[in-house]
């Protein structure tokens, strides 16, 4: 039985002509078994939310294939995309920039289900619109109410609720939380974990917080300008960082301890250019492991152990 919802193969995004090409994301390839959370992690610029995008075909894929349910949504015409939307939905990282200021909060979560054609009348519609509300949190006196009237949280929770509207399978969430103040994203973190248990959801959580990500996320790929530099299980990537970049990333955790000695991983030198980059490791100008080999060619993705992958030449 294959319980992988979601297989991403050689997919690759690219901004620009054939003369000048940012390379957003460039070659990706991974996997999100049914009922997981898989956290994204990476500097800004890494190409995270682009890839988040191109999964959905919000941004139409350069190259390679999205197997969504055993088939491709690459090849989808517009018909079959429009269906697949009630499949997949994406939660945006602003949760007012999001929401369209004109409407009212049973207009917003609604919208999915007018354009879906869901329920046949008006009453049924506000009917489940109600539920959604109930679902995420946000109590029925706010159902008449706009975008700028509320907080972050309950904005948040209104692009919550629109985005399960149509009982998806997966959600992209694009950040969700990194917009808010650090107890209501507490309270979104906790929701969304509860709503993946009570809907069987899968998701894919990007994000720049690694302490977030480590709470959230069951496994956890990192992303440099593009590429995937190293994927496996939250535990053992916390536990056995093998990419320099990954190791950086984690000695960046701030501890809550005065007294606590944590070595500190400093990255210099430059970052390389995505635009048109050369067939070598991106990570080369500012790795001090850097190797003859890493400036001739590009490291290939190995399996360390069970699950655990990286690009490296060290290994």
């Amino acid at each position: 039985m294959n319980d992988k919802l979601l297989e991403v193969k050689d997919l690759k995004k690219y901004f620009g002509d054939s003369k000048k090409r940012l390379h957003a994301v460039d070659g990706l390839t991974f996997s999100i078994d049914k009922g997981k959370k898989l956290g994204v992690v990476g500097e800004s610029g890494c190409g995270k939310s682009t890839m988040g995008r191109a999964v959905l075909r919000l941004h139409e894929p350069t190259a390679g294939s999205v197997i969504f349910g055993g088939e491709d949504i690459v090849a989808y015409s517009k018909a079959r995309l429009r269906k697949f939307r009630a499949r997949a939905q994406i939660i945006f990282q602003d949760p007012y920039a999001s929401l369209n200021p004109r409407k009212t909060v049973s207009e917003i979560i609604g919208e999915p289900l007018r354009l879906h054609k869901t329920f046949k009348t008006k009453g049924e519609r506000y009917e489940r619109v109600l539920d959604l509300m109930e679902l995420v949190g946000l109590a029925e006196r706010l159902i008449n109410t706009y975008p700028h009237e509320l907080d972050g949280g309950r904005r948040q929770r209104i692009g919550i609720a629109r985005a399960l509207a149509l009982n998806p399978e997966f959600i992209v969430c694009d950040e969700p939380v990194s917009a808010l103040d650090v107890s209501i994203q507490a309270q979104i973190l906790n929701l969304l974990d509860d709503l993946q248990g009570r809907l069987n959801l899968t998701y894919m959580f990007i994000t720049h917080d690694l302490s977030v990500v480590n709470y959230f996320s069951d496994d956890i790929l990192v992303m440099y300008l593009g590429k995937m530099v190293e994927m496996a299980s939250s535990a053992e990537l916390f536990a056995n960082p093998l990419h320099p970049y990954t190791k950086a990333l984690l000695s960046a955790i701030p501890v809550p301890d005065l007294h606590a000695k944590k070595e500190r991983v400093l990255l210099r030198g430059e970052v390389a250019s995505p635009i048109n980059p050369p067939p070598v490791c991106r990570f080369l100008p500012r790795c001090d492991y850097a190797e003859p080999v890493c400036a001739e060619e590009e490291p290939p993705l190995k399996e360390i152990s069970g699950g655990h992958m990286v690009a490296c030449h060290l290994y």
